[in-house]
């Protein structure tokens, strides 16, 4: 990999860019908590070729989501469920969109 290659993946919100420790910090948080969210399956971190955790940018706000509901008095399980369930939704709003945009486009005049 080039060091152009490199900072090509500066943009992107999926490359794990940050250690559980500057991960940690950018949070405000402990890294016990960003286990804990690892152990709940809410992100699952990629591993450096030395064993490390690294996490992306969509982990981070995954992760600072999390933060403000257990901030807020969540237990961290149901933070971590609340959060899949509102991804979720996002997921199936954005399909039904897609779908609505399609029928539209078939049929121009019952839109209207």
């Amino acid at each position: 990999m080039t060091a152009d290659d490199s900072f090509g993946r500066l943009d992107d919100d999926d490359y794990p860019a940050y250690t559980m420790g500057r991960a940690a910090d950018m949070l405000g948080t402990t890294q016990a908590f960003l286990r804990a969210l690892g152990k709940a399956r809410l992100i699952t971190p990629l591993r450096s070729e030395g064993g490390h955790r690294r996490y992306s940018r969509y982990q981070l706000r995954i992760a600072a989501r999390a933060r403000e509901l257990v901030d807020q008095g969540t237990p961290i399980e149901a933070a971590c469920r609340i959060i899949i369930l509102e991804d979720q939704l996002e997921e199936a709003q954005r399909i039904n969109a897609e779908h609505r945009r399609a029928a539209e486009a078939a049929n121009p005049t019952a839109a209207a």
